[in-house]
């Protein structure tokens, strides 16, 4: 690992003591990596999504079988790690893959250069009241799995950042020794292949907080930040922030490299087209 557990919550402590929120950034390619480690993020974040949003796909292509989500990670980690200088630098992994050995393959992790984890894909975004998802729990497929590999990750020493969906999740995953508890709204509205169904921000600042407080009742020290759905925007996750009490930042995947992306060259494009000579 470049970064031990230790020294990366240090980093983070330092980030929460100077008033500076917390924010991790989504990396799909090694150029987003660099320049939002320029921007001063304080976690990068590797997993499948990355690959197929920086292609022009929506976000969820990350859950449906286009391709072996943890190999792509590891794939993404020779384009993104050299790269970066001094960031932490999680991998998304798929806990539920029943081809891994999670224990070998976080051994592997830590070899090559990744401080941490989180877990994605996740069955987190597929509705527990769907039968598609019951049926994943019922054959050993479940968000159980995540768990497990959260908790197995921490025991290695690594960093661990997962996703939650609920106050339940966030317990279990409290449990399981995270250090950083992700509130997931569910995909990222907003751009060209954002969501469009989605709470609102007064809907979503509600729901961090009950995933914070299920968190902090099982461990005071865990540190909650927010991710997706309506929080799209810095304005938005100000709004979350300033309405939710003891949520310390925020991670941006689609926020921080696609939508950005969308605009610069867009925009960039349209001002080559509109040279006068």
């Amino acid at each position: 690992m470049k970064f031990t557990r230790s020294e990366s919550l240090d980093r983070l402590e330092s980030t929460i003591e100077s008033g500076d929120p917390v924010i991790g950034a989504g990396a799909g390619t090694g150029i987003s990596a660099k320049f939002a480690e320029r921007g001063g993020v304080d976690l990068l974040i590797i997993y499948n999504s990355g690959r197929y949003r920086m292609n022009g796909r929506g976000s969820l292509a990350g859950i449906l079988p286009y391709g072996d989500a943890n190999e792509i990670v590891l794939d993404m980690g020779h384009q993104v790690l050299p790269v970066v200088e001094d960031t932490p630098v999680l991998a998304g992994v798929c806990g539920t893959d029943p081809f891994r050995d999670m224990n070998v393959f976080i051994e592997d992790l830590r070899r090559r250069g990744f401080s941490g984890v989180q877990n994605f894909p996740t069955v987190g975004l597929i509705d527990e009241d769907s039968t598609l998802r019951k049926n994943l729990e019922e054959t050993n497929m479940g968000y159980d799995k995540e768990v497990d590999m959260i908790r197995e990750a921490s025991e290695q020493g690594m960093l661990t950042c997962p996703y939650v969906f609920s106050e339940d999740q966030a317990t279990a995953m409290a449990e399981a020794g995270a250090d950083v508890v992700v509130s997931h709204m569910g995909l990222t509205t907003s751009g060209d292949i954002g969501a469009e169904t989605a709470l609102t921000l007064d809907e979503a600042a509600e729901r961090v907080q009950a995933h914070h407080d299920a968190a902090k009742a099982v461990n005071d020290d865990i540190k909650v930040i927010c991710h997706g759905g309506p929080i799209a925007w810095p304005d938005d996750a100000e709004y979350v922030l300033n309405n939710t009490e003891g949520v310390i930042g925020f991670f941006g995947a689609s926020s921080i490299e696609r939508l950005a992306t969308e605009e610069a060259i867009e925009n960039q494009a349209r001002e080559f087209k509109e040279i006068d000579f």
